[in-house]
């Protein structure tokens, strides 16, 4: 037995030795984990694609309507001559920074993680943490595990012992009774209750109670193990205490992308890293970072070194929103006009206004608070307000006449009063104020006197009368055609006469009556300053504006809806954004080939895989601003044609006298011309 535990000391030692070495000389080599760009894939913003490979070589049309031979190649050192070329595709791409796009308001931000094998172990687990910085956030993204075969056994091993403890949980209480002996005692203490073996019948516990005075509880509990169940309840309560003695190191399940077990590895391991953001509002770039640990069990035997950045450029399409305000004309009335109604009650044959009466107090107070809305207005001063009383049927027209232009003159009164009081309290209030000169005045402000109140009567408002009755819901149809039939009769007196003998005539004089026995206010206002009656003039347009800022938002479907009806570039710039390609082309082929419309064409022709139109209306923007050649290799659609056809480039070609190029059906055709230029300087 000595000989055999001193064996496993000797073997733990090796081995810790062993990891100890190999630990010392990962920190010696400087071996670590990279993050890398993956190599550049075909765009996948092409469009649909045919099934001949296209071809190297254009013949494309500038804009001075001279046409250009594009190919991908270079000059040969010794004949002079253009020999097309073909790029071999790298191993790995080694540059720390890439340009994405943006569609749909996402980015796709891929990248390689690269583990040397030198650093594998069969008894580690490696445990990867990249983030990414966002403007001023840092956002953890899901780990990455490589777990060793031996560490992912004693993983398992321990789960497994967890497992069989779980299990030995007793959950049946009656597994820890001797069932057997208190049956025995049961049969030769109690006979009686013994019969009821085979008989489901309740038998209480006097019954249950032998000559002894044993109940049913102190039996079970006299033949319990009871070393047994507290074992068994102490295994219950320790669950976790278990789970932490068995297995070492859990498995990571939240936040993890991937969990790869490896058991034999000639190479590096590589992972490819594919993760979705949704764009902001000033993004511009993004940097990944990539930290790590390596475990042994339970115990942490290495920090991986933090591996250099990669930095991911974001270009969006709503870089080119054109941010020039629109405005709408307009034109300014320098009259207006306000109305409102109030019914205020007054007493029978009374024109007194009486606050306290009916709803007369919130009515006033309604009234009250739109005059002085109006008089601290800074846009309108208020020129005169028309008081118009009007009152209801009952009683002969020419009295009504009389008491309605009563009622009007002391509505306006009453409102006068009111207007002068409330101008002084805001005079006072103002008080005196100090201009730039340090001279003391006092702000000119809308005086009392310069509004004017003109009442003026409508003795019986019949056009309301027949209005609410039309629309009461309590009279039925007889009712209301009863009421009707006295339409013909000319004189008022006479038809409100024949009105009382209508069935309905008390709940006219209730009900109906009192809502015509209205004031209302016509408020006369003007300008303040303007002169001219009208004046024609521009304001900015607020709608089209913020569908603009919307694009610059990336709300390209809130975009869309407000911009819709304008159908110009910046439109086009919501549909592309949203890959509604088709409306986002109808609208600029209508437009002027301004440098950002042709850009945008090529951009929608390289999705359509129309080369040849994509790379002219390419090279036509370039040619009007310079400032696209840099931004080709920003958008996927674009920087692909710039690949694939060799544009940019500086050399100088003399003469190409017979070249293939490709035509609109795909096909191609020896083309014969005049000694052109080959990606020369075209700006």
């Amino acid at each position: 037995m000595r000989k055999i535990l001193a064996m496993l000391c000797l073997g733990l030692f090796i081995i810790a030795c062993g990891t100890q070495k190999k630990v010392v000389k990962i920190c010696k080599e400087s071996t670590g984990v990279q993050i890398v760009l993956p190599r550049e894939k075909e765009s996948q913003f092409r469009g649909i694609k045919s099934d001949y490979r296209p071809a190297d070589t254009l013949m494309v049309v500038d804009m001075d309507g001279h046409q250009q031979l594009i190919m991908n190649a270079i000059k040969d050192d010794e004949t002079g001559e253009m020999v097309a070329t073909e790029t071999l595709e790298a191993a790995m791409v080694t540059a720390r920074f890439r340009n994405v796009a943006e569609r749909h308001g996402k980015v796709d931000i891929e990248f390689q993680i690269r583990v040397p094998h030198d650093m594998f172990d069969p008894e580690w687990q490696m445990r990867f943490h990249p983030r990414m910085a966002i403007l001023e956030d840092t956002l953890c993204l899901d780990d990455i595990l490589i777990t060793g075969a031996n560490y992912r056994k004693e993983q398992d091993r321990g789960y497994m012992r967890y497992r069989k403890f779980i299990n030995s949980i007793v959950t049946d209480s009656t597994e820890f009774i001797h069932l057997g002996q208190l049956e025995l005692f049961i049969e030769r203490n109690i006979p009686e209750l013994y019969k009821f073996k085979q008989d489901s019948s309740y038998v209480t516990d006097e019954r249950f109670e032998s000559c002894f005075g044993v109940t049913e509880r102190d039996a079970i509990e006299h033949y319990t193990n009871k070393l047994r169940r507290w074992y068994n309840n102490w295994k219950k309560a320790n669950v976790d205490v278990m789970f932490r003695k068995y297995v070492k190191s859990p498995y990571i399940e939240d936040h993890l992308r991937l969990d790869t077990v490896i058991t034999a590895l000639n190479g590096d391991f590589i992972y490819n890293y594919v993760q979705t953001i949704n764009t902001r509002p000033k993004l511009r770039k993004v940097d990944i970072y990539l930290t790590g640990d390596i475990f042994e069990q339970e115990k942490h035997i290495y920090s991986i070194p933090e591996a250099d950045p990669l930095t991911f450029y974001i270009s969006s399409l709503s870089a080119f929103v054109d941010g020039t305000e629109r405005y709408l004309s307009k034109v300014i009335e320098r009259k207006a006009e306000a109305n409102t109604a109030c019914y205020i009650d007054f007493k029978v044959g009374s024109d007194i206004v009486i606050d306290t009466l009916s709803n007369n107090e919130g009515e006033i107070a309604r009234i009250k608070g739109n005059l002085a809305d109006l008089v601290r207005n800074r846009e309108f001063d208020l020129d005169s307000i028309v008081v118009v009383a009007s009152a209801s049927p009952e009683g002969s027209y020419q009295a009504n006449r009389a008491l309605s232009a009563r009622r009007g003159i002391s509505v306006s009164r009453y409102f006068s009063a009111y207007t002068r009081r409330y101008v002084d309290s805001l005079k006072e209030a103002e008080g005196i104020v100090i201009n730039l000169d340090d001279e003391y005045q006092t702000e000119k402000m809308l005086s009392a006197s310069d509004i004017r109140f003109i009442s003026h009567e409508e003795p019986e408002n019949w056009t309301m009368l027949d209005a609410l009755v039309r629309n009461d819901i309590v009279m039925d149809d007889g009712d209301k055609e009863e009421y009707f039939s006295h339409e013909s009769v000319t004189d008022l007196d006479a038809r409100e006469n024949a009105m009382k003998a209508d069935r309905q005539y008390k709940y006219y004089r209730e009900v109906l009556y009192p809502k015509l026995r209205t004031v209302k206010f016509n408020f006369h206002l003007h300008r303040k300053g303007m002169v001219k009656d009208t004046v024609h003039t521009t304001v900015l347009d607020s709608t089209y504006m913020r569908g603009v800022q919307a694009i610059r938002d990336r709300d390209y479907e809130t975009a869309i809806t407000l911009l819709r009806p304008y159908n110009d570039y910046n439109t086009a710039i919501a549909y592309c954004s949203l890959d509604y390609n088709a409306s986002a082309k109808a609208v600029l082929e209508t437009l002027e080939r301004t440098a950002p419309v042709n850009y945008m064409l090529a951009v929608l022709y390289s999705r359509e895989g129309r080369d040849r139109d994509a790379v002219e209306c390419y090279l036509q923007s370039c040619q009007q601003d310079p400032s696209y050649v840099f931004r080709g290799n920003l958008d996927p659609e674009i920087s692909a044609l710039i690949k694939q056809y060799g544009l940019n480039k500086e050399e100088d070609v003399n003469e190409v006298e017979v070249t293939a190029a490709l035509v609109g059906d795909g096909s191609f055709e020896i083309c014969d011309g005049e000694p052109s230029q080959l990606n020369s300087k075209l700006f």
